[in-house]
């Protein structure tokens, strides 16, 4: 297979951590885990590009506490990477 483009979603963290009765932190967590094994994953496929969609407009909308979480966990990713 030839693929040059990834496009990941980070879509319905959320929903799985309040399906689990957990804070909404720890589903981000779980989904930034998750895009971590897949990027390692498409590691051998060689892309040209990868995007990674983690942050709607709409996301502004929610509780604030919640955002400066996700974007101090966006944050300790990039930095480890």
């Amino acid at each position: 297979m030839n693929l040059q483009h990834v496009a990941i979603i980070m879509d319905g963290n959320r929903r799985w951590a309040q399906r689990r009765e957990l804070p909404s932190l720890d589903g981000h967590r779980a989904g930034v885990e998750s895009m971590h094994s897949t990027i390692e994953y498409l590691g051998n496929y060689h892309l040209k590009y990868l995007t990674i969609y983690g942050f709607s407009t709409e996301n502004w909308n929610r509780d604030p506490d919640e955002i400066e979480g996700l974007f101090r966990l966006y944050t300790e990713v990039l930095n480890k990477e």
